[in-house]
């Protein structure tokens, strides 16, 4: 497979936000911002393991959210801001639809929507 014909994602994301770019005609074309997902984080459960448990599962949550967004991937790029992009990663590669994507990381601050196409752009070229 080309590397044109790739189906190619970035991802931005901390662990309350994802945005999602892909290519508009999947293995070929411009990227665009696909969706973005939100997530809400557990409420204020006064017991720590309920909450810890809670957190848990929205995490998981949020992931499922993103990847849907992401058809068959064949390589993603995730950036974002803390340990979350790691936890995403690993979130693929345990998932057997995702297990075999190829997936990268790196460390960004928020970026506008339109920048966050650029940076995926010139990561992929």
């Amino acid at each position: 497979m080309t590397v044109k014909n790739k189906k190619q994602f970035g991802v931005w994301m901390d662990s309350h936000h994802a945005t999602i770019t892909g290519r508009e005609n999947v293995v070929d074309g411009d990227f665009v911002i696909l969706g973005q997902v939100e997530n809400a984080g557990p409420d204020g459960n006064s017991n720590e393991n309920a909450a810890n448990n809670q957190e848990i599962a929205m995490t998981q949550k949020f992931f499922k959210a993103i990847a849907d967004k992401m058809t068959n991937i064949d390589e993603v790029h995730v950036t974002g801001t803390g340990q979350i992009q790691a936890q995403f990663i690993k979130f693929l590669a345990d998932t057997p639809q995702y297990k075999n994507a190829e997936a990268s990381e790196s460390t960004s601050n928020k970026m506008s929507d339109e920048k966050l196409v650029e940076f995926v752009t010139a990561h992929y070229n």
